[in-house]
Parts: C-alpha cells; sequence; structure tokens
C-alpha cells in the first residue's frame, strides 16, 4: 500500500511538471534567471538609465504603482521619480509555464524633487516575468507603500 501511494505521488508530480513543460531543473535555473532580472531591473531603475529599463519592460507593460496609479512607469519615464537608493529583495518566485511571479520587499530612498526626498521608504511589491520570444520581459507589476503602524 505505502509503495503504491508513494508511486501514486511521484506520477502526480510527474504529470504536473510536465504540464508546464519543465523539469525541477529547468524551473529552478528559470528561478534564478529571473531573479538575477529582477534585481538588474531595480538597479536600472535606481541609476534612472532609461535605455537598460527598456530592455526590461514590454511595451504593454503596466503598472499598479505606490502613488495609487496605473500606468506604464510614466513617473520613472519622465523623470519625475527618482532614487538614490534601491534595495529588492526577492522572498517569493514561482514559475507557471513563460510567466515568473516574483513577490518580496523593496527599501528606496527617493532624491530631488521626487516626492518624500530624502525618506527611507518600505515597500511590498509583486513583479510578473513573461517569456516573449525567448526573452523573459516584465510585462506587470505592483508595488505599495508599507504604513506605519
Amino acid at each position: 500500500m505505502k509503495n503504491l501511494i508513494q508511486t501514486a505521488v511521484i506520477l502526480l508530480i510527474s504529470s504536473f511538471c510536465s504540464a508546464f513543460g519543465q523539469s525541477e531543473h529547468e524551473r529552478k535555473a528559470i528561478e534564478q534567471e529571473v531573479k538575477k532580472l529582477d534585481v538588474e531591473h531595480a538597479d536600472a531603475v535606481m541609476r534612472g538609465d532609461q535605455e537598460a529599463m527598456n530592455k526590461y519592460w514590454t511595451e504593454d507593460f503596466i503598472v499598479n504603482n505606490p502613488f495609487n496609479e496605473i500606468d506604464q512607469a510614466d513617473r520613472i519615464k519622465k523623470g519625475i521619480v527618482t532614487y538614490s537608493s534601491f534595495i529588492r529583495e526577492s522572498e517569493a518566485v514561482r514559475v507557471f509555464g513563460n510567466t515568473v511571479v516574483v513577490m518580496g520587499k523593496e527599501t528606496v530612498v527617493p532624491k530631488g524633487n521626487s516626492p518624500n526626498a530624502g525618506k527611507t521608504i518600505n515597500r511590498r511589491y509583486t513583479n510578473i516575468w513573461m517569456n516573449r520570444e525567448g526573452e523573459w520581459r516584465l510585462v506587470a507589476r505592483h508595488a505599495s507603500v508599507i504604513c506605519d503602524k
């Protein structure tokens, strides 16, 4: 009976993995690749490097930003929001075929004429990456400020 249950579990896991067409090894490699891209994207935003940011975003990229707006990172693209520090820490990564969801926390310090310049702001974030034409690209994002209690 024990062997039958173990076999059933193994078959269930195998069928689940093959349903997404990825082995455990492939999923781990994708997780690592996208986590690396997620940090590189944060670095590009911190530096205000529009050319670098564009290589991560899709044309139809959409964000629910910490200013309670839905846009295409307009404040970042226009230089309205800039940072002297931007630390992103992924806490959960899930691979769903050609889509990867990354969740975690960010600590940012806006600078210059940005809202809240000089303040340390803690946020929660969710980034959604998709593999399009062989490249992992950021298609959607949600970031919200953690309010002080």
